[in-house]
C-alpha cells in the first residue's frame, strides 16, 4: 500500500543503487518498485540506453514515483560513482583480481556499518545480458556474489536488486518492519464463562450429556479446551456464531431460522 510522503521519505535511506547500461525501461522501474519495498530511494542510472526520463520505467515502478522522480542519469561510471566513499559490484562470474568477496548477507551488514559512520556507499548492477566489465568491477571496492544453482546463475536485475535491498533492511538494527497483525482482545473469564453457559444449556437441550452424574465432568473437560489456546474475544465471537447457527439448524430450514 502507498503510504505518505513522510512515512516514505523516513524509510527511504541507504546505499545508492546504481545501474550500468541499463536497457530496457520496464527493467528500471521493476528496480525502483523493488528499492521502494525494501526502504531505499537513491537511483543512478549509467547511460541508459533508451533515454531518461522513460514512461514505461515509471508505469513498472508501480507507485514507487519517489524513486523514479529522483532518478540521476550519469554519462559514465566514474561520474556516478565519483561522490561514493565505498562501493560493491555485483557480479555472478568469478573474477581474477583481489578484491574481497562478498555473500549479499556479510555484504549488507557491512554497508550498514558503513553507513553508520557517515559513509556514502553504492551497488552496481551491471547489464541485462552481460553484467559489468572487470574495467568497472575494478572501479568498486568489493565484489558481491548470490548463492545462486551453478546450472542457472542467471539474475535479471531487479532480481539481484531485491535481493540486496531485502538484506539492506535486514541488517538494521531492528530488523524487517514486518505489517502489524490485527489487534485483538485476550479473552477474559467472563467471556469464557459465557460461553461455557451457553454451552452448558444448549447441550443439555440437545441431551449431549445423557446421564446427569456425567455432566460435571465433561463440562470441566469442555472448559479446559476453550481454556488451552487462550482464545480472543473475536475468536469466541466467531465460535459463538458457529454454535448459535447450529443451534437453529433444522432439517425443514437447512440454512436455519428462528429456535422454537
Amino acid at each position: 500500500m502507498a503510504g505518505t510522503d513522510k512515512q516514505r521519505e523516513m524509510l527511504a535511506d541507504g546505499p545508492a543503487i546504481i545501474l550500468v547500461e541499463p536497457q530496457l525501461g520496464e527493467n528500471i522501474g521493476m528496480v525502483a518498485r523493488a528499492m521502494a519495498n525494501f526502504g531505499l530511494a537513491e537511483l543512478r542510472l549509467v547511460n541508459p540506453r533508451d533515454g531518461w526520463p522513460n514512461e514505461k520505467a515509471r508505469a513498472a515502478a508501480s507507485r514507487a514515483d519517489h524513486v523514479i522522480d529522483g532518478v540521476k542519469v550519469y554519462g559514465d561510471l566514474a561520474e556516478a560513482v565519483a561522490d561514493l566513499n565505498f562501493v560493491q559490484a555485483t557480479t555472478a562470474r568469478p573474477r581474477d583480481n583481489f578484491k574481497p568477496v562478498r555473500g549479499p548477507v556479510e555484504a549488507a551488514t557491512d554497508l550498514r556499518a558503513r553507513h553508520e559512520s557517515g559513509q556514502k556507499t553504492g551497488i552496481l548492477f551491471g547489464r541485462e545480458r552481460w553484467g559489468l566489465t572487470n574495467e568497472e568491477v575494478a572501479m568498486a571496492d568489493e565484489i558481491v556474489t548470490f548463492p545462486v544453482n551453478p546450472a542457472f546463475a542467471s539474475l535479471n536485475i531487479a532480481q539481484a536488486v531485491l535481493l540486496m535491498s531485502y538484506e539492506w533492511m535486514q541488517s538494521a538494527p531492528q530488523g524487517a518492519v514486518l505489517p502489524k497483525a490485527p489487534e485483538q482482545t485476550p479473552a477474559t473469564k467472563e467471556h469464557l464463562e459465557s460461553l461455557m453457559s451457553y454451552l452448558d444449556r444448549v447441550l443439555s437441550e440437545r441431551g449431549y450429556f445423557r446421564t446427569e452424574d456425567k455432566k460435571p465432568k465433561m463440562m470441566d473437560n469442555l472448559r479446559a479446551l476453550f481454556t488451552r489456546p487462550g482464545f480472543t474475544v473475536e475468536e469466541l465471537a466467531v465460535l459463538r456464531g458457529v454454535l448459535t447457527s447450529l443451534e437453529k439448524f433444522s432439517p425443514r430450514k437447512p440454512k436455519g431460522g428462528v429456535r422454537e
